[in-house]
């Protein structure tokens, strides 16, 4: 890959902002912000309006399309709570790291009232369904991929495109003993057990702790997304292992799409995958926590 400097890569994205909203290019500003964990970010102001740019140039060149994809997926539940940044440009060519360009999101003034709209619309995002778990291609979380292929069975998608799949990739870039590997098979062998009740395909988020929303002059809006068809239950794992929403979120989340009898003690098994990833992306204790979690349900 050709190595483009920031200052490219945003005159870049100038240019074709100029293109598709009629400015001249001498008429736009830029300035860094906060991109989150692994990416570079810039906010681009012209007359038509404000941007957000991020790009990541050691990530894999599609990550940024498949997060309009997941992007898209949200905007298309048409949650009346929810605000989903609109895509202006994506890209990935293999001269250039992968981008995205969205819309920018005013920070919000007055938050009044925004714990209940942000509850109410991720009951609505998991209202959207499909006839089967997964999703259109792979995608990722964090810089993780994701194997999404459509599988019939819940059970046996989270325990082989997510519990299984990532013990595999830590298998081969970090390390973990061949006990734990064996406390891994135990608990995938024991999923149609332990995941028993019943579940239909809903859209999640799929990476959604508080650094994944925001609440903008707009509304509540969902941001970097990591979108497949789940038991709903799975996104609540994420939402609680780190915390940071409030409990007039989970209240008005059940108000909206009550949920089933016992879904907090699969919360832990849910939140296994997650630290699995952080252990796959960060290494430290997540590894030790994981096990934990694996020997809690065996």
């Amino acid at each position: 890959m050709s190595f483009f400097s920031e200052k490219e890569i945003i005159q870049l994205c100038i240019e074709k902002l100029a293109q598709i909203y009629g400015s001249s290019a001498k008429s736009f500003s830029s300035h860094a912000i906060g991109g989150g964990c692994i990416n570079h970010a810039v906010r681009i102001s012209c007359p038509a309006g404000d941007f957000f740019l991020k790009w990541n140039a050691t990530a894999p060149t599609d990550m940024f399309l498949k997060e309009d994809a997941g992007l898209n997926e949200m905007y298309l539940a048409n949650s009346s709570f929810l605000i989903i940044p609109k895509v202006i440009w994506s890209k990935e060519v293999d001269d250039l790291p992968g981008l995205l360009l969205l819309e920018y999101l005013q920070p919000a003034i007055n938050t009044s009232g925004f714990d209940e709209r942000l509850g109410r619309g991720i009951a609505q995002l998991h209202c959207k369904k499909a006839t089967a778990f997964g999703f259109y291609h792979p995608n990722y979380c964090g810089t993780t991929l994701q194997d999404n292929t459509w599988t019939n069975d819940w059970p046996e998608f989270f325990a082989q495109r997510r519990i299984w799949n990532i013990v595999q990739q830590i298998s081969s870039s970090r390390v973990m003993s061949v006990e734990d590997q064996k406390i891994y098979e135990k608990l995938v062998v024991r999923m149609p057990e332990l995941l028993s009740h019943q579940t239909v395909p809903s859209l999640i988020h799929g990476d959604l702790w508080s650094g994944n929303y925001m609440y903008t002059a707009k509304g509540p809006a969902l941001i970097d997304p990591a979108c497949y068809y789940a038991d709903r239950e799975m996104e609540l794992g994420m939402m609680q292992l780190f915390g940071g929403f409030s409990v007039q979120v989970w209240d008005a989340y059940q108000q909206e799409f009550p949920l089933q009898k016992g879904w907090k003690e699969r919360i832990r098994l849910y939140q296994l995958y997650h630290d699995l990833n952080h252990y796959l992306l960060f290494g430290g204790s997540y590894g030790w926590q994981a096990m934990q979690i694996a020997k809690e349900y065996l």
